[in-house]
């Protein structure tokens, strides 16, 4: 028993080789994607003169793991595969799936379908709403390739991201028409202007089988196959279908020509196979391509072009410069009441009672007080001008009165006195204008006459009874 499991799981294990080898066979007939999963990592097989092979960019490299999420199937809905129309005017019809086909408005890129008529420069399909309209078209057969590209030119390279058709314009013709039954090269980069280097090499490739099975085949001409690629006159080879980064491009025109090779490295011909671009390159250039090549973008800044739902995040970033202003607001009444100080008008008018004290101190300040009694010891000779100077000067006798209260106790026997000899006196002074030598014997009575001055300045009696006395004198004479 154990015997006939044995044979039995072999038998299995065989025939499954068997049907692994024979899948393979029927589909390595076609070449496949050789780009390497992960992130892409600097190669440096290609080395001449002039050129060198270079890693791609990092930011398209961070860009690529977003683009590697699709496998675009593209189709070609009109015109049909090999249909004769009656006009020279054709309107051509797409279909993607499993790739969003859009270009973004700020930076101008995005996915696309590069469209190549015959070996024509390429066209690049950002809208598949819209037709595409090829007029003026000769006579004949021509040929339609289509492929889906990423937003810097590099082509898909999963199966059904390439397909083509061959149509006819009134009549058939030899031209532009293509064998199926032979590998088909498709040019696709470099192309156009470019403004940074690395430049990018990209090709498709159709019906040629895979490096791989070359040994197990040994009688196809085509399992080891090259691409000959020539810029500026200088020529290297690829056996690799993946997307080249390449440094060395003079500034102005450059040169590209490429050529698909059979094992004994002659040309395969078949229409399509050979063919030249010519292509401009200006350092500096200001172009986004160029920036992100610099890595003056970041991934994040123009992953728009990779992702369309990406824009509605970036506005949930800018509500919060929103709350400053809304600050300055509160700031702005507080500053309100500071320049309304209804306090300083209040400090202004206490001053002004100041300046009326001030002035009072100011007559304090009389020496005359001392004069005065001396002249008060005379001035019963000229009574009226007393009367002058005490109503122009009342202040000084409220400041005199202190200094009477001191000796007023001793004097008021010779008030009592002098009041009689004082009007017989004042009346004879008025007479005689030459009673003023009696100055002379004011020191000897200023210790007398003192007391009587300062009693009689400092209340308005003193004038009252002067005036009495004058009156009562006069009464006698």
């Amino acid at each position: 028993m154990n015997s006939w499991r044995t044979t039995a799981v072999t038998l299995l294990k065989s025939l499954i080789a068997f049907v692994l080898v024979l899948s393979l066979t029927s589909c390595g007939e076609k070449v496949v994607s050789q780009e390497p999963s992960g992130s892409l990592q600097p190669k440096t097989e290609i080395s001449t003169k002039q050129f060198s092979e270079v890693a791609p960019p990092t930011v398209i490299q961070e860009l690529r793991n977003y683009t590697g999420l699709y496998r675009p199937q593209v189709s070609i809905i009109s015109p049909k595969s090999d249909e004769i129309l009656q006009d020279n005017t054709v309107t051509v019809r797409f279909q993607v799936k499993d790739l969003p086909i859009y270009k973004d408005p700020k930076f101008n890129l995005g996915p696309h379908l590069e469209v190549i008529l015959d070996n024509q420069p390429e066209i690049a399909v950002y809208d598949l709403n819209q037709p595409l309209i090829f007029s003026d078209l000769p006579p004949g057969t021509h040929t339609l390739r289509v492929f889906a590209s990423r937003p810097w030119h590099e082509s898909y390279k999963n199966e059904g991201a390439y397909t083509q058709t061959t149509f006819h314009i009134f009549t058939k013709s030899d031209n532009n028409n293509p064998d199926p039954a032979l590998p088909l090269l498709t040019y696709n980069s470099p192309d156009g202007d470019y403004g940074a280097e690395p430049i990018l090499l990209d090709f498709y490739l159709t019906n040629a089988p895979l490096h791989l099975l070359a040994k197990d085949n040994p009688d196809n001409p085509f399992a080891d196959w090259r691409i000959r690629c020539t810029i500026n006159g200088e020529s290297f080879v690829l056996d690799r279908w993946q997307a080249v980064y390449l440094k060395g491009f003079k500034p102005g025109k450059n040169w590209v020509k490429l050529e698909f090779l059979d094992s004994q490295g002659n040309t395969v011909k078949n229409e399509f196979n050979s063919t030249v671009r010519l292509f401009t390159y200006e350092p500096k250039g200001k172009d986004t391509l160029a920036q992100i090549f610099r890595g003056q973008l970041s991934a994040d800044q123009v992953r728009t072009i990779v992702d369309p739902n990406y824009t509605v995040k970036t506005p949930t970033a800018e509500p919060t410069p929103e709350i400053l202003p809304e600050r300055e607001k509160l700031v702005v009444p507080e500053l309100e009441p500071t320049p309304t100080p209804s306090v300083t008008p209040t400090v202004e008018t206490t001053p002004e009672p100041q300046p009326q004290q001030e002035k009072q101190p100011v007559p304090k300040i009389e020496t005359t007080p001392s004069i005065t009694p001396t002249v008060e010891s005379t001035p019963e000779i000229a009574p009226k001008q007393q009367k002058s100077i005490l109503e122009t000067e009342p202040t000084p006798t409220p400041i005199v009165t202190p200094t009477v209260e001191t000796t007023s106790e001793p004097v008021p026997q010779t008030q009592s006195k002098k009041p009689r000899f004082g009007g017989f006196f004042k009346r004879r002074a008025s007479k005689v204008p030459t009673a003023q030598p009696t100055v002379e014997a004011s020191p000897k009575v200023t210790p007398s006459t003192l007391p009587e001055i300062i009693i009689e300045s400092p209340a308005s009696e003193t004038s009252e009874q002067q005036d009495q006395e004058t009156s009562t004198s006069v009464q006698n004479d």
